[in-house]
């Protein structure tokens, strides 16, 4: 694990973008998976600049996102259907049939988890996974348990994430109870991944990946039996 320490989420989000751009530039159909939150909105301005100042080419990129809600519609300016495109797809040149995010509106979500999953495998397989940590250590929405899951799947959402997630809806209870997410098996068979951390309130989430032991109640952990992952941490994550 290579563990990259910067000052700040500005210096953050320009060594992820670095990182991305630099992937995108080696393999033009590079395979993304991405996630959305505050924590790669940086990340994602900074690309969007790459590509209006003729620096980088999106049209061969496939992505697959990370994780997405259960009940919200994908007009909803919550779901993460709504998000993605707002925050990156709309404002650079990806082509449509290039971009998949979970379906969690839909009738039977185990069965559209099912879906992505095989998709997923069908793919040459993910080149670079972008993503951050949950303040109780939860990867995509994987979130504290007893036990790893493999393959992309419906979970529970705890209370506590779904208390940090209130600040994006008028109040928790408007907060969704469940999400579709990769799996950690699906998480550990990308090639490389990326893991962006900032904030305090990351640090103990983020000190129990370092230095404590691998254990399914801090799902980041098991990154540590990852061949190839950089990890970028802004000083308030790092030193709390």
């Amino acid at each position: 694990m290579k563990i990259i320490e910067v000052s700040d989420y500005n210096e953050m989000s320009q060594k992820a973008a670095e990182i991305v751009a630099e992937q995108i530039k080696e393999k033009p159909d590079t395979i993304l998976a991405l996630n959305v939150g505050s924590t790669p909105m940086g990340l994602y301005s900074l690309l969007i600049d790459y590509y209006k100042r003729g620096e980088l080419d999106f049209s061969q990129v496939r992505t697959f996102n990370i994780d997405e809600y259960v009940g919200l519609p994908e007009d909803n300016p919550q779901s993460y259907h709504y998000l993605m495109h707002k925050q990156l797809f709309s404002q650079i040149n990806m082509d449509p049939d290039n971009i998949n995010i979970p379906k969690g509106y839909t009738e039977d979500p185990d069965a559209a988890a099912e879906d992505y999953e095989r998709k997923i495998k069908k793919s040459k397989g993910i080149d670079l996974l972008i993503m951050g940590i949950g303040v109780n250590g939860h990867i995509g929405f994987n979130e504290p348990d007893d036990h790893f899951s493999d393959d992309t799947h419906v979970v529970e959402l705890q209370e506590n994430t779904r208390i940090v997630n209130a600040r994006f809806f008028d109040s928790v209870d408007h907060v969704p109870t469940k999400a579709v997410t990769m799996g950690i098996g699906t998480i550990m068979r990308a090639k490389k991944i990326l893991l962006i951390v900032s904030g305090k309130n990351k640090h103990e989430a983020l000190m129990n990946c370092i230095y404590g032991d691998v254990k399914p109640s801090v799902p980041v952990s098991i990154l540590k039996f990852h061949p190839n992952v950089t990890m970028i941490v802004d000083n308030e994550a790092f030193y709390g």
